[in-house]
């Protein structure tokens, strides 16, 4: 009898190519490694192509961790055009005029970036995974339903121009752009726009990096493997805080008994053997650790 090959347990940092949604890599990578436990951390569009984090077996759990961390986002905004989706693949709702846009010049439009640079309140695009009672917005959007979704604080951190090109018709923006978890770059396309009065929508989106996990790493959805696999020792030590305890903590912590914190850091952070194998995500309470998710 052929022996069943054993499942990996970590994290695959896929680049995602366009055209597919976060879900369909999922669904591919399951038959690549032939098992069914397998999530992806941070939803991207069918547009937006790469850095996509997913979890294979327990490191399924360590995503919603990791779905938290600062991201890099490069991307194309053209001003002149809005649209039902903050994007290119939206419905046309309106446009500019030639002589409304032959007064965006540069100076305008950086004073427009400068307004939506570091901590900010944002209502995200309705065109987003966000839940409206029990349904994702952008499925309600799509079946012709209104949305409208609150607005909440978010952080960019730095919002770059790269290159300007001008058009009678339109203006293309191509950016970079750090920001904290839950900001919207359709969003600070369509804001962008919007505060200077001709429209704006996204033409083009690439996630680089996710936290320390850079598109420079990430593997072809096709060339998915058991080898693509990170370890969750690995991703601990690489995204976390790390904690290391010796073997009487680490048996109390794979039995859930709290342990003294011994940590300036409050947390959440990584603990681990000493040897570097991933046994919880905890956070300081009381003077105990507390646990978030214990992985042994």
């Amino acid at each position: 009898m052929t022996p069943v090959p054993m499942t990996p347990v970590g994290v695959i940092v896929v680049d995602k190519p366009s055209g597919i949604t976060s879900h369909d890599v999922v669904a591919r990578t399951r038959k690549a490694l032939q098992t069914r436990k397998v999530g992806h951390g941070g939803t991207l569009d069918p547009m937006a192509t790469g850095v996509l984090l997913v979890g294979v077996d327990r490191a399924t759990r360590l995503l919603g961790y990791l779905a938290k961390q600062d991201k890099v986002y490069q991307a194309t905004i053209r001003l002149g055009s809005t649209t039902l989706t903050d994007d290119s693949q939206g419905e046309t709702l309106a446009r500019a005029s030639s002589s409304q846009l032959a007064v965006i010049d540069e100076a305008a439009i950086l004073q427009g970036i400068a307004k939506l640079t570091g901590d900010i309140s944002q209502v995200p695009s309705a065109i987003s995974a966000i839940k409206v009672d029990g349904r994702r917005a952008h499925s309600l959007v799509r079946s012709g339903e209104s949305v409208v979704l609150k607005a909440r604080a978010v952080t960019v951190e730095s919002f770059e121009v790269s290159r300007l090109t001008f058009d009678p018709a339109w203006v293309d923006l191509d950016i970079e752009v750090a920001c904290s978890t839950g900001t919207y770059i359709r969003a600070l396309a369509r804001d962008l726009g919007s505060g200077l009065g001709v429209g704006g929508h996204l033409t083009a989106l690439r996630r680089t990096r996710v936290g320390p996990f850079s598109a420079t790493e990430a593997v072809d959805l096709e060339g998915v493997t058991s080898k693509s696999v990170i370890s969750m020792g690995e991703i601990a030590r690489r995204a976390f805080v790390t904690w290391g305890v010796d073997e009487a903590a680490a048996d109390a912590v794979a039995h859930g008994r709290r342990i003294a914190w011994e940590q300036d850091d409050l947390g959440p952070l990584a603990i681990t053997t000493t040897a570097g194998d991933l046994l919880a995500i905890a956070e300081h309470n009381n003077g105990l650790a507390s646990y978030l998710a214990v992985f042994v």
